[in-house]
Order: C-alpha cells, then structure tokens, then sequence
C-alpha cells in the first residue's frame, strides 16, 4: 500500500524560504480539517442521531464510514498523485471535502449523512498523501525534518480544540453548523493552495492497482455492515451473509496482491515477522482505541447525561495525555524501542481499567474521570508513533514504500472496524448506559492485551531517524 508519506523525496523546487513555510502552512491547515471532521462525530454522533432519527446504526456509520473511505483511498491516494500530479490531486480533494462538508450539514436523513460522511473520508484521502508529497518537493534535506517537526504540536493542539469546538458549535447553533463551518475553512484552505502549492505534471506511466484497492472496499464495507446490521436488527442471515461475503472478499483481495504486478503491499512483507506482528498489533490497537473513545463519549452523554461541551471537555485529558506522551516518547523511543510499546499498552490497560472499575462502583463525576482518562491518553501518546516506527525496524529500504503505506492505511481502516466492533457490544448489552460501558470497556481491555502479547514479536529497535 503506498501513499505519498513514503515515497522517495522528490528534486526541491526553487522555492523560497518565506514560500516554502507559506507552502508548509497550507498543508498543515487541509490536515487540521481532515483531523477535526475525522474526531467531530464522536461528540456530535448522539445528537446527529436522535435529530435524524437514525438510531444506533447511524451513530456507527457517521465514525466508521469517514474511517472506512478514508483507509481504502489512502492505498492509492499517494500513486494518483504520482500519476496525475500532486497539487491537482490536492485541490481536488480539498474542494470535494469541503462540498461533502456541505452537505453533511443540510443532509436530511440518516442515508444522505452516512454517504457524504464516505465522500468526506473519500476526498481527504485524497489531499493527505499529496500534502506530504508536497513538502518533500519544495523543502531540501536538511529542512524536511524540521517541517514534518511542526506537525505533532500543530495536530495535537487540534486533537484537543477540535472535540471542544466541535461540543460548543452543536449547544449553541446545532449540530449542522459542525460541517458548515468548513464552508469559510475549506473555502480558504482551496484559496490558498491554488496560490501558493507549486505545479507538476504528474508521471501517466504510474500503475494503480484498482481491482485490489476495490476487493478491499469491498471486503470492509461487508465486515462493517454485517456488524452494524447485525448489532440492530439481530443476527438474522443478511449480516451473517455479509460477514462471510467479507471474509470471501478478504481472501480474493490476498490472492490479488500476490498476483498483482504492482501490488498495495508487497507479499514479501507477510513473511517479515516483526512487521507483520506490527500489522495485527497496529490493527488490534487502532480498532481498540477508536471503539474506546466513541464508547466514553456515548457514556458521557447516554448514561451520565453530559451535554456535547462538557462531554468534549471531558475527553480533553486524552489528547493533553497523547500531547505529553508523544513529546516523551520522541526522545525515549530509540532508547527503549519495543519496550516503550509495553509502557505504553499497560498504561491504556491501567486507564481502561480504571474507568471500568468506576463506571461499575460509582456514578463517577466529571473529576473522578479525569485522571483515569489522562493517564489513558499517556498510554495512546507512547504507542502511536512508535508502533509505527518500531514495526518498520527490520523493513529493507525497497520495501519501505509498501511497509510505510500499509500502516498508514490500516490505522484507518482499524478505526472504522474499532468504531463498529466495540458500539456493537455497546448496543448489543441488555441494560442501561453504564453496564453498556462497562461490557465495551472489558472487550477494550482484553484488546489491549492482545497486544501485550505481541509486543515480543516486533523488532526491538524503531528504524534510525534519517530513514
């Protein structure tokens, strides 16, 4: 699977240096967006759903869907904008997500805000790999660490303002103005990167393996809608079809990249067993924390009755705890390697657990989760950026392409799965709100342990920085 994050960096342009920070900073800002429109639903998917009257199902679909779109184009993403050029990519998927913004604000029923919701995940696959093709373009050597520098802080901060925007925006003008809002953002972002992003043509030779990217849409919208149904309406022969359709669809799509002649992910990489430790860890993590934070919003607002604000207050120690994690992380993780991974795993599971223990003793308050809440987002903080680079350890520099683009490419599709899998049990669960949480909270925490287990697996060392 390959996007633009791993390509080759390509010949500098001779850009100026105030040109090339002004280039910096419109992809920066198309990124925030994509971030805030990823994180929105979590807070505003209740609302959305009882104004709608979508019922449980749209609350899966408004996450799962963007995550789903968003997985699936990211494995072309980067070879489109190869093939037909960077920045026409760009606008492209920068004016498609701000029109999908649009209309999810004036969609009228569950069906229409489920499809723009894929469409908005569709067209910001399409602008992410090429920001960062980008960058490698105009930025010489020496610099390109600096700018891709700036992100974390950039995306942590949004991580943290956007749910809070976001809670603010749905109690004093509803939830539509969410998505309108991107009407003025989106409008400056194009605006910006018409002027400022340099031209290239784009090289026509470049092959896309279409058929494999289409198996593994296929594959996940199967999986997703045989949860989702099933977790609705009772496990009756359509959703039990449609996960053995998926299962089916998998199957094929593995034969097709052994087949390929370009293929998504290159099938000497299944036989690297630290990167395909790292693959199911990824997976399994991703798809965990994704469940966990759409199951505590839900708790927030369903079961301990908490208004989209305070709801998004309320998970705003996740991100302050990544934020920290991740700067610590930074320095410690070619000291540590895999063991960082564990520190962190078992910091999730003490948060994760904590929060469960609570959720069943208590009526827990707004203070009583803040710690365990806090020391759970210390925990995604060390494992996020490592289990990415520590997975690609052992990876030869020919196969890094392929390595970086599958990684990137299931984290979201794992957050699509994570997304529908744990709210399935979420909804599933017999009961009120609290002993919902607390069943998806244990499946969170056995998770977790899985990945535990797979920490011994990977390669002890992350791959050197300069690579």
């Amino acid at each position: 699977m390959s996007t633009a994050l791993t390509q080759a960096p390509a010949t500098p342009q001779p850009e100026t240096d105030r040109r090339r920070w002004a280039v910096l900073a419109v992809v920066l800002f198309s990124a925030v967006l994509d971030l805030l429109d990823a994180t929105i639903t979590n807070v505003a998917a209740p609302t959305i759903a009882t104004d709608l009257h979508g019922g449980d199902a749209l609350v899966q679909w408004l996450g799962a869907g963007y995550a789903l779109a968003m997985g699936v184009l990211l494995v072309v993403g980067g070879r489109l904008g190869d093939k037909f050029g960077r920045r026409r990519l760009f606008l492209t998927g920068l004016t498609g997500f701000t029109l999908a913004s649009v209309a999810c604000g004036l969609a009228a029923g569950p069906a229409s805000v489920i499809g723009f919701r894929l469409l908005q995940g569709a067209f910001g696959a399409l602008v992410i790999p090429q920001g960062f093709g980008i960058l490698r373009a105009v930025f010489p050597p020496h610099e390109i660490g600096k700018a891709f520098g700036v992100f974390a802080p950039c995306l942590g901060l949004s991580a943290i303002s956007g749910p809070v925007l976001a809670g603010v925006l749905i109690d004093a003008f509803g939830w539509r103005s969410m998505f309108l809002i991107n009407i003025a953002l989106g409008g400056l972002a194009i605006a910006l990167a018409a002027r400022l992003l340099p031209r290239d043509s784009g090289d026509r030779t470049v092959t896309v393996d279409a058929p494999g990217a289409g198996l593994l849409a296929a594959t996940m919208l199967g999986l997703l809608y045989g949860l989702i149904d099933g977790s609705g309406h009772g496990w009756t022969p359509v959703p039990v079809l449609s996960l053995t359709a998926g299962a089916l669809l998998f199957a094929l799509f593995c034969l097709r990249q052994r087949s390929a002649a370009d293929p998504l992910i290159e099938p000497s990489l299944l036989k690297n067993r630290g990167f395909t430790s790292g693959l199911i860890l990824g997976l399994v993590f991703n798809a965990a924390v994704a469940g966990l934070l759409l199951v505590l919003s839900l708790f927030l607002q369903n079961g301990l009755h908490r208004t989209p604000t305070q709801t998004s207050l309320g998970l705003a120690p996740v991100a302050a705890g990544i934020i920290l994690a991740s700067i610590a992380g930074h320095r410690l993780m070619a000291r540590l390697g895999r063991t960082l991974i564990l520190i962190g795993l078992l910091l999730t599971l003490t948060g994760t657990l904590s929060l469960l223990i609570l959720a069943h003793a208590t009526s827990p308050t707004a203070w009583m989760l803040v710690a365990p809440v806090f020391v759970t987002g210390l925990g995604l903080g060390s494992c996020f950026g490592t289990v990415y680079e520590v997975t690609l350890g052992d990876v030869g520099p020919k196969e890094s392409g392929s390595a970086s683009g599958s990684l990137s490419a299931v984290a979201q599709l794992a957050n699509s799965i994570g997304a529908a899998g744990v709210t399935t049990v979420y909804f599933h669960t017999r009961g009120e709100a609290t002993t919902a949480a607390v069943h998806s909270l244990a499946v969170v925490a056995a998770a977790v342990l899985v990945c535990c287990a797979l920490v011994g697996l990977l390669p002890r060392k992350a791959r050197p920085r300069h690579h």
